[in-house]
């Protein structure tokens, strides 16, 4: 991973780059971000420009043995500590590595969802053990392989609790020489203070729709029409930008022109027909519907409070913004998100897709009166 694989962010890269320039790296960091944006990215690139043989003025040079090995994910002073789903046995670690390796390589920008998914522990609970807090520790206590730092970085440390958390603090205060900790999280709130004291910060914001707009445009060979779409739905996550533009169909705004119109008016025999539509559709376009759907309510209260120039959906989908922005105000804006909200939340567990929808449909309708 190199700086210029992640979209905008100069002026963090640049800071980073400028402490290992004046040699003034902290051994612990902070890097804190929402889900989808390019924390862990991030880390990855400056662990790589951190060992780089020969650093350039704004990234690695991506030819030396140790950028080889950092793209590899295979640099031997390069250590993970990531939610795993129970007690991990010693022959099962290396198929374990092996698909962490495999997640970074294809999911940089991805969730605990997304890595659940591909490590198939959906119906289980992830987190950090005790026990591989400190191996970890114990890794990072032996003499380093090729000379320079040694590099640890911990995926979201918000899913370890109080006991892996406190084995870790010392270790943070007081760590080997030429040790550096690379913490990643989604939820500040969530880590323990003495940990997140223990650590310089790096806060890194979401991607802009801009940013993304061009990311897909310029990597993934879509069209300026369809990435103007996505980002602004995306909402400053690039791994989900990624799915949409995998999975997003051109019904999105017909869908829901109709679906918001039956509602207001209570066509109960046509919301009817629709929740068989909806049902046809594949759990991640249905998704996609709903997320789209909240993208046009954030939108629509925007404009109604005179923000009508800060509208990020684009063409016909700005239109009806406007006219959708007439039945949305503070006094139905907070159910209306949350009866959306809700919905997605049950098609990520598999409701039933038809009386789900006619469940929302009816609570919309309520709230729409």
């Amino acid at each position: 991973m190199k700086f210029a694989d992640i979209p905008g962010l100069k002026d963090i890269k640049s800071t980073l780059i400028r402490a290992v320039k004046n040699n003034h790296v902290a051994h612990a960091q902070l890097f804190l971000g929402p889900k989808g944006s390019g924390n862990l990215a991030m880390a990855l690139a400056y662990g790589a420009y951190l060992n780089c043989d020969n650093p350039q003025e704004e990234d690695i040079c991506g030819e030396c043995p140790s950028c080889s090995k950092f793209n590899k994910l295979v640099y031997p002073d390069l250590h993970f500590l990531f939610p795993v789903a129970g007690k991990i046995e010693e022959n099962d670690r290396p198929k374990l590595m092996a698909n962490w390796r495999a997640y970074l390589n294809e999911l940089p920008y991805g969730s605990i969802q997304d890595w659940s998914v591909f490590n198939n522990i959906e119906n289980k609970q992830p987190n950090i053990s005790v026990d591989e807090v400190r191996k970890i520790i114990g890794t990072l206590a032996m003499k380093s392989f090729e000379g320079k730092y040694k590099i640890a970085i911990l995926w979201l440390p918000e899913y370890m609790k109080a006991e892996p958390a406190n084995a870790l603090l010392k270790v943070l205060e007081e760590p080997t020489e030429k040790t550096i900790f690379l913490l990643v999280s989604n939820d500040i709130e969530k880590l323990m203070t003495t940990i997140i004291s223990r650590t310089q910060l790096v806060k890194i914001p979401p991607f802009t729709d801009e940013e993304i707009s061009t990311y897909l445009i310029d990597n993934c060979g879509i069209t300026n029409e369809k990435a103007l779409e996505i980002a602004p739905i995306a909402d400053g996550d690039l791994q989900e930008a990624f799915r949409l533009m995998n999975d997003v169909q051109d019904i999105n705004l017909p869908f829901f022109q109709q679906w918001f119109r039956n509602c207001f008016t209570k066509k109960f025999d046509d919301l009817t027909a629709q929740a068989e539509d909806f049902e046809k559709l594949g759990r991640e376009s249905q998704k996609n519907l709903i997320q789209f759907g909240l993208a046009v309510v954030r939108e629509s209260l925007m404009y109604n409070f005179g923000s009508q120039d800060a509208v990020r959906l684009p063409g016909a989908q700005k239109d009806f913004v406007k006219n959708f922005s007439k039945v949305v105000n503070e006094n139905n804006i907070e159910n209306i998100t949350k009866h959306l909200t809700d919905a997605y939340y049950y098609v990520e567990r598999n409701a039933n897709a038809k009386l789900l929808f006619m469940d929302t449909s009816i609570k919309l309708a309520n709230v729409l009166k």
